[in-house]
């Protein structure tokens, strides 16, 4: 797998995430859907890259201001930046509140000192895991079913 494709420049392990599991997975796809009161065919992502950083499930309109400002920079992760971190990574920022993307400046800076290949090999699900112990809804469902497949 290519890990610095499938992780977004911010830091989230798309090869990790219930809603790229969905592209592939017609059942998590259509479970996804119903949580998030959205269609199955929105209720799945490709990676952040791989999408330009627009998450139509997120309801988003434009690409992600995170993915835009990395990409137009040149850099590969936001960790790469003069400004990082910065405020796009702000513990509030991008409905943190709700949506569990707060994990990623761990991550970059796990991906800076590791490098993203040991990171993803050794760190990111385990990260994952321990941040999403708690009750979300959405992801323990998806949880449960990408473990049955």
């Amino acid at each position: 797998m290519d890990y610095l494709q499938m992780t977004s420049p911010c830091g989230i392990d798309c090869f990790n995430c219930p809603l790229h599991a969905a592209v592939d997975n017609e059942n998590l796809r259509q479970m996804i859907a119903e949580r998030m009161g959205v269609t199955p065919d929105v209720a799945q992502c490709p990676g952040c890259r791989s999408a330009k950083g627009n998450m139509p499930f997120l309801g988003w309109t434009e690409p992600c201001p995170q993915y835009t400002c990395a990409n137009d920079k040149g850099f590969d992760f936001c960790h790469e930046c003069g400004d990082f971190p910065c405020h796009w990574l702000h513990p509030s920022a991008f409905r943190a509140d709700t949506v569990p993307h707060n994990y990623k400046l761990y991550n970059l800076l796990l991906i800076q000192k590791m490098g993203v290949d040991d990171w993803a090999g050794s760190e990111a699900k385990g990260v994952r895991e321990t941040y999403f112990t708690g009750d979300h809804p959405i992801l323990q469902t998806a949880k449960k079913e990408m473990d049955n497949n």
